[in-house]
């Protein structure tokens, strides 16, 4: 985690908010790269749960990504700067 005065996101908390409510987009919210959690939501929603499987399995593997990613990324990622608003986390910045 990052101790330089930077946006205080933690890993452990994105990781587990994309494992239990990916299908939601609520880690991106808490990450800040909000148009890519309308995305997700929109997709559980709009679709009235339809298509919340597909956004699930996106939200668990980048929770677990999240969750496996080295520290030093995770902070130069979420926490030295903010992420664009339609970055998913397996997209390379």
């Amino acid at each position: 985690m990052s101790t330089d005065g930077g946006r205080g996101k933690q890993k452990v908390v994105a990781g587990v908010l994309g494992i239990l409510l990916g299908a939601l987009g609520i880690h991106h919210f808490y990450l800040g790269s909000t148009m890519a959690g309308v995305v997700l939501l929109a997709m559980s929603l709009v679709s009235c749960g339809l298509l919340s499987a597909i956004s699930g399995i996106i939200g668990l593997v980048e929770g677990i990504m999240l969750l496996i990613m080295p520290d030093d990324e995770f902070d130069r990622r979420y926490n030295q700067r903010t992420p664009e608003s339609m970055e998913f986390v397996f997209m390379k910045k």
